[in-house]
């Protein structure tokens, strides 16, 4: 059988897709597993021993440069996908849905309208899936992967996953610390109002004797970097990273700090604790909670269909709170 996953986009959104591969294969390993994600998210499916193909598009670009023609070349590649058994869309937006019928398969698989944000996406698949947006993410990818595949899935298995990213060399380069645990800070996210307070970060710093490293992926990030620089001398910000350079820095520290983003969320691929920080989106849907993968929440009330981009609750978690649990998952590595 060889299928086809739709999941272009975000990082963090690819990583909980992504956890289905291994169960896929645990089920049958003859399935073929081809990935279908934007061109500027492929390296996190590099080097990925269960994924046959990586099929890139450039949806996002072709929306950037806002060119029609660019966005029809775009659709019109995904025939050259060759064809498949099965194509499930994971995604559940209106792009990924129409990619997904275009693809030449007799079943497109995906959820259906009452659970995803864009219901017209329901109306490309030919098998659809009803299974609560409001649910934790990743048991929705599994769940939905278990009935495009008619297996008897216990989310019970996910707590004892592999780890399933992987780079193509590790990375020695990267400020990690032989003789100190090695602690990885995150300031950015894709919104402000997700963030963590620069200054928090920094204290949390001067609290734990530890080799702090600081990353970033753009220059709003950067600038968010060097402000823990300035309170916290004692941190190294790193030179920006690769996704294949994350992915190795990531699986060889100790811990990871960080708001609801990517690279927080590649820690628990990779079983490498981590401390999530949840303020306008809710954790108990987008991460999935560990011995060693543990959250930190607002006070706030948050609605899962949509951010509240004004709500800055983040700010309000303390940051005694985060050394308490950050000292724990320490004592267990």
């Amino acid at each position: 059988m060889k299928i086809a996953i739709v999941k272009l986009s975000a990082l963090g959104d690819i990583v909980h897709a992504m956890t289905v591969i291994q169960f896929i294969k645990k089920y049958d390993q003859k399935i073929k597993i081809d990935w279908v994600v934007e061109e500027c998210f492929a390296g996190l499916l590099d080097c990925h021993p269960d994924i046959e193909n990586i099929h890139t598009v450039s949806i996002k670009k072709a929306k950037k440069k806002k060119s029609l023609f660019l966005l029809i070349k775009e659709l019109r590649s995904v025939r050259k996908f060759g064809s498949y058994d099965l194509v499930i869309d994971m995604q559940g937006l209106i792009k990924s849905a129409v990619i997904s019928r275009l693809i030449p398969s007799p079943i497109t698989v995906g959820f259906d309208k009452s659970s995803i944000r864009e219901n017209i996406a329901s109306i490309f698949y030919n098998q659809t899936f009803q299974y609560s947006y409001a649910e934790n993410v990743i048991e929705r990818n599994v769940a939905l992967m278990a009935f495009a595949l008619e297996l008897n899935f216990d989310n019970k298995e996910i707590q004892y996953k592999f780890p399933f990213l992987y780079s193509s060399q590790k990375y020695s380069n990267i400020g990690l610390s032989d003789f100190k645990k090695n602690i990885v800070l995150i300031p950015g996210a894709s919104h402000q109002s997700k963030c963590y307070p620069t200054a928090s970060l920094a204290k949390l710093a001067t609290l734990i004797d530890a080799n702090f490293l600081v990353i970033w992926g753009d220059l709003k990030e950067k600038i968010l970097a060097e402000e823990i620089k300035i309170l916290a001398p004692n941190v190294s910000i790193c030179e920006k990273l690769t996704i294949d350079s994350l992915k190795s820095l990531i699986s060889q520290v100790d811990l990871v700090i960080g708001p609801d983003t990517g690279p927080t969320h590649i820690a628990w691929a990779l079983n490498v604790a981590s401390i999530t920080l949840f303020g306008p989106t809710p954790g108990y849907r987008n991460s999935y909670v560990t011995k060693i993968n543990r959250i930190i929440e607002s006070d706030s009330k948050v609605n899962p269909h949509k951010m509240d981009r004004n709500d800055n609750s983040i700010r309000d978690i303390d940051v005694q709170g985060i050394l308490q649990v950050s000292k724990d998952l320490l004592s267990q590595s």
